[in-house]
């Protein structure tokens, strides 16, 4: 009697770990980290904790299909409907909409002095420093870094430029 115990507890935690996979991998793992934790504690747990008890009714019968297991069966599968339809609300109501407003947002950048900006057509951010002709095809043209940190020769050293900023 004692390793049947020891196998739905191992039952258990196989299936805890199985119906968090596969919720996120069916409903999204976006939205399953919007759903708040003790709904979701209450549909992963109680889903594996109703799939034990079928399983533990079943073998607990002569018949494996017996009245107590097809109620568990159904317990286990309104869990599973709870859980999607928490997706689905997510999904709806909760999920971040940033495409929206992306006209909205204005990034601003603040150049240190003596710094100019040439915007050139195929270019990511061309950046040229000082009296340096923009029409010189990029001679004295530094790109900056994903910092926004200048680099490429002539660039100033990373102290010189934190100074001036």
């Amino acid at each position: 009697m004692h390793l049947i115990r020891l196998a739905y507890a191992a039952q258990f935690l196989l299936a805890v770990i199985a119906i968090f996979v596969l919720w996120s991998e069916v409903g999204g793992q976006g939205h399953l980290d919007l759903i708040p934790w003790y709904l979701r504690f209450v549909l992963g747990v109680g889903a594996a904790l109703a799939f034990v008890l079928a399983t533990a009714s079943a073998v607990s019968r002569e018949r494996a299909w017996n009245g107590r297991t097809l109620a568990w069966a159904g317990v286990l599968l309104l869990l599973l409907v709870g859980c999607g339809l928490a997706s689905y609300y997510v999904h709806l109501y909760d999920e971040d909409t940033d495409d929206e407003d992306d006209d909205e947002n204005v990034a601003m950048i603040v150049a240190p002095p003596g710094l100019t900006r040439v915007f050139e057509s195929g270019d990511p951010m061309p950046v040229v420093f000082g009296d340096a002709d923009p029409a010189s095809n990029g001679s004295a043209r530094l790109y900056t870094n994903s910092y926004g940190r200048p680099r490429g020769p002539g660039a100033p050293k990373a102290a010189a430029y934190h100074e001036t900023v």
